[in-house]
Order: C-alpha cells, then structure tokens, then sequence
C-alpha cells in the first residue's frame, strides 16, 4: 500500500533548504480562491498551518485578515516574518495553541504533509463554532512532452521519486490527486465528529512558463529539494532541453482545488 506524504516527515521539512527561491518560484493563488474562503469565514481571525514562506498568508492580509503562521521549518518561518508574516515555529500536531482561537484554519498546499486525524482534532479545538477549515492546493497539469520528458530524467536520476509525472499531463490527474488527497482529509474530519460534510471548490487558470521560471520552480518541489547539486543538474539539464524543444515556453495549467468544512457544536 503506498504511504501518503504525511508519513514522510524529512521530506517534508526539506524546502527551508533554499527558502528565498521557494517564495520566488511558487504560484500564488486565484484572488477567486482568496474571495472563496474569507466569503466562507465568520470572521478576520486566521491561522494558516505549514505557512511556509507566507505566501498564502500575505493574500489574506492584503484581503483585511489578521494571520498567524505555524510553520515546522525555522527557515522558512524566517523569510515570511521578514515579509511580514508573524509565525510560531512548530509542527502543526505538536503546535499549542494557548487557549487561542480563530475564525479560519487555512492550509495552502501543506495539508497533506500533516497527520489528516490529528490534524482535524487539532482545528476543530482552535475554531469558534461556525469557524471553517479551508484546505487548498495548486495543482499542475504539464504538456505530454514536458511531462515525459521529466519522468524520463527522474527515472534515471531520481527513481525513488514518489510521484508520477507522466500522469501529470493526463487531463484526470487533477482527479486523482482529489481523489487521495482529499480522501485522506475528509477521513480525518469525520473523524473528529465536529465539522459539517465538507465541499469542493475549483478553478482552472493557465499562463505562459518560460525556461527560467520552470528551472527555477523545480528544485522546490519535494523530490528534488534534497537533491545533491550534481544529481540535481542532472534533472534541470533535461528539464530546459525539453522546454527548448517547445519553443523556450509551454503553457502550465493549474488547478487550485480546495476543500472547506464548517466546525460544529458548541465551544
């Protein structure tokens, strides 16, 4: 049976490792997405867990929202403080919340790097009743040819990689990504027995990604960041080859995907 993210923890406190260029490189999210979840809250009080760099935190400030990060990579706590993110260092399982409680739980692309069971107890018991947990991912589906073209060099370089990449161009991946993802989410919650059936929220957005910003976002994603340099040149060389073979661009479609539910009952 595979493992799910949450269970490989080295993995998932490696992007501190180059911080700056992870904040740099990352997508940011649909305003849509931003309108979607204070829409969905009773209030302005936030707290983003596994905030990184602060990148989602930083839209919900400029959308009027007051936003505490808990993030377990000092690191990256570091950057997002210094661009204006107050962030308490911890793992969001371990995290105290100090009798702490707020409007919102947020969680943007890091969800599925915590325990889903200990992860919904925790939110249910920082959320005022009606507060709502937001849980959202950008998605990529890649080109088949720069899909290909990366399985091929991973599977060379980098084949305990635990992804597959040539499914990435498959018009369905995004589905199948819900489909665990958001499986193990939904387990987590109704456990808990405190949040209302959650829904599903999507839009679809697409841009132009050039050579540059494709070298530059990849080292960032889970399976490189660990990478020794040599191995991870390896990996960029025959990425920009096959974007040179495009043209020097390609068009990258995300999905931004969310998954909300409403905290229940009484304090």
């Amino acid at each position: 049976m595979p493992t799910m993210p949450h269970e490989h923890r080295a993995m998932a406190e490696s992007f501190g490792g180059d911080a700056e260029r992870y904040d740099r490189a990352r997508p940011r999210y649909p305003q849509a997405l931003v309108e979607h979840v204070t829409g969905a809250s009773p209030g302005r009080a936030f707290l983003d867990v596994g905030c990184g760099t602060g990148i989602a935190a930083r839209q919900f400030l400029a959308a009027g929202c007051t936003v505490l990060g808990v993030e377990p990579d000092a690191r990256m706590a570091e950057v997002a403080r210094r661009l204006g993110v107050d962030v308490e260092v911890s793992t969001f399982e371990a995290w105290e919340p100090a009798g702490r409680r707020f409007d919102a739980v947020v969680s943007g692309q890091a969800w599925h790097w915590i325990d889903p069971v200990a992860g919904a107890a925790k939110a249910a018991r920082v959320l005022r009743p009606g507060g709502v947990l937001a849980l959202f991912w950008n998605v990529p589906r890649l080109p088949p040819a720069v899909a290909g073209a990366l399985a091929e060099v991973y599977a060379r370089v980098v084949p305990d990689a635990p992804f597959d990449l040539r499914a990435m161009a498959d018009a369905s991946a995004v589905d199948r990504y819900r489909e665990r993802i958001f499986g193990a989410a939904r387990d987590g919650l109704r456990e808990t027995g405190r949040f209302a059936a959650p829904r599903e929220w999507r839009q679809d957005w697409e841009y132009t990604c050039t050579r540059e910003a494709w070298l530059e976002q990849l080292p960032t994603s889970g399976a490189l960041t660990r990478l020794p340099p040599d191995r991870l040149a390896q990996v960029l060389d025959g990425a920009g080859a096959a974007v040179d073979a495009l043209g020097g661009s390609f068009p990258l479609t995300y999905a931004t995907v969310a998954l909300t539910a409403v905290r229940t009952g009484a304090a």
